[in-house]
């Protein structure tokens, strides 16, 4: 007897994907509609986006009636990561005045990790409060670079206890490395110099993942990260460069190849899979980039290596260390740069604004997409899908702008509203989805002043701004309706725009 024809998840009843669905993520729902046309109608359906909805937002007001609730989550979810309100969760620290001012600040789920001189710290916020939670005094001198690496993606991982705990890398001028989690520590010794660079990931895959590590030496040094090698962790140094260490990154397409870019603009490629014994013959590549200012920002996509240096971006393609492509600022020096080569955008802060540009309209002359304009240097800069943010160190307060627009749609203060005279100038910024962290200064105190989006109602109203920021929840018209007669690329499209918007959701817990 021949068996019964298989069944398929796509022969189910519509009702019940749709049911199916209501047990998902927002991410995995976003990857269902992208599967085909059952599955795309089954994870568009308004119960399954409501429930979504009320898990982020339980006590956002909806218009009675809506329909298009999937558009209304991907409204309201843009809006909040556009920092778009007044009212915000806001919690303030002030660090020990007899301490340097905090630098290096970096935001991690519901933690805020700063350094202040030789010290690195670790803050709770529990708002309206922040609370210092840890102290790590590892080092003699300051703190010269600070990374977080997940414990998960390291061999120090020891159980799902460290699912969502992170490990603490710190260089310093004390010529030392350290790594701190869960209340132990190590310490890299090997540099003859201060260590100025860190690797903004972890070389390798499995329990053989490696930090590198460069410094005044001009040094790039490899470090075990398994604890086998805890007395002998110093895996390989290598040495062909002339100057100090400015900024190391791990290539995109080959996670065994480290590039290096040293302050006289000279960039090398190493291969850290090769024998350690083979010293400079690691290197597999070299390039210079030819501009008068040393490297002050890397970003590796694909084979491509996008470094900022003097008034030049240039691509360096991996395979061939050939110039694939260089934006130009005539006349103008870089001060600060964040890439986002997925989204093909570059932002760069000059003297008196911030530039944004398309790489693939790189012209000669460049055309900008969006200039947006700043009262001082713009030294601080912060660049996703949704927002650009840009500081400068005397203006006490940053500005939010559109990406994809370039419009002003916030102004945020370092300073509590009614002392905000005090302070006089902006000492770090750090910016994760819909949350922003915020070092202000004066002669009297320093301010760490943490704002959280993500809950707020309250639409801002800039002056001069005919603009209205449109109030999500207010009455307005969607509709479920889809055209049967769109093609598949046009639904494809659109399930992917859908999956990027979430995949730049908020990582608090």
């Amino acid at each position: 007897m021949a068996a019964p024809p298989g069944r398929v998840l796509v022969d189910l009843d519509g009702d019940v994907l749709a049911n199916c669905a209501r047990f998902l993520g927002a991410r995995d729902v976003a990857s269902l509609a992208m599967a085909c046309r059952p599955l795309r109608a089954a994870a568009y359906c308004d119960a399954v986006w409501y429930r979504l909805f009320r898990e982020r937002w339980p006590f956002q007001h909806l218009p009675r009636g809506a329909l298009g609730l999937r558009e209304l989550y991907i409204h309201r979810h843009t809006e909040v990561h556009q920092m778009k309100f007044a009212d915000p969760i806001s919690a303030i620290y002030y660090p020990n005045p007899a301490v340097v001012t905090p630098s290096h600040l970096m935001l991690d789920r519901n933690y805020i990790w700063l350094s202040q001189g030789p010290m690195a710290r670790r803050l709770r916020v529990d708002c309206p409060e922040i609370e210092l939670v840890e102290t790590y005094r590892s080092h003699s001198a300051r703190i010269t670079c600070m990374r977080l690496f997940p414990l998960i993606d390291t061999p120090l991982f020891r159980g799902d206890s460290q699912t969502n705990e992170k490990a603490l890398v710190t260089s310093s001028a004390d010529r030392t490395v350290r790594v701190c989690w869960k209340g132990h520590s190590r310490c890299f010794k090997g540099h003859s110099g201060p260590v100025t660079a860190l690797s903004d990931k972890l070389l390798g895959d499995g329990e053989f993942k490696i930090l590198a590590s460069g410094g005044e030496d001009c040094t790039v040094r490899l470090w075990s990260m398994s604890l086998r090698g805890k007395n002998h962790p110093l895996i390989s140094t290598f040495h062909g460069h002339e100057k100090t260490l400015s900024l190391l990154s791990v290539a995109w397409h080959k996670p065994s190849l480290l590039v290096s870019c040293s302050k006289d603009s000279k960039v090398k490629v190493w291969d850290t899979k090769a024998p350690p014994s083979s010293g400079s013959s690691s290197c597999v590549g070299s390039t210079h980039l030819g501009t008068n200012g040393a490297p002050i920002a890397v970003k590796c996509h694909d084979s491509l290596c996008y470094i900022a240096a003097g008034s030049e971006v240039t691509a360096i393609d991996l395979r061939t260390m050939k110039k694939a492509s260089v934006l130009a600022l005539r006349d103008h020096r870089i001060l600060s740069c964040e890439m986002l080569p997925s989204e093909w955008l570059i932002c760069t802060g000059i003297k008196d604004k911030a530039l944004l540009w398309d790489i693939r309209m790189l012209q000669e002359p460049p055309n900008t997409v969006a200039e947006l304009h700043s009262d001082d240097r713009v030294t601080f800069l912060h660049l996703d899908p949704y927002k650009v943010i840009t500081g400068a160190p005397s203006d006490g307060q940053v500005h939010v702008w559109e990406t994809r627009t370039g419009h002003l749609v916030n102004t945020l203060s370092c300073g509590e509203p009614a002392k905000s005279v005090g302070i006089s100038t902006l000492s770090a910024m750090a910016v994760d989805g819909c949350r922003i962290a915020m070092v202000g200064s004066s002669l009297e105190l320093d301010m760490v002043h943490y704002r959280d989006f993500l809950m707020s109602s309250i639409p801002i109203s800039l002056p001069g701004n005919s603009k209205e920021v449109s109030k999500f929840w207010g009455a307005q018209q969607y509709s479920d309706d889809e055209d049967d007669n769109d093609d598949d690329d046009n639904e494809e499209q659109d399930s992917v725009q859908v999956q990027q918007a979430l995949q730049f959701g908020n990582q608090k817990l």
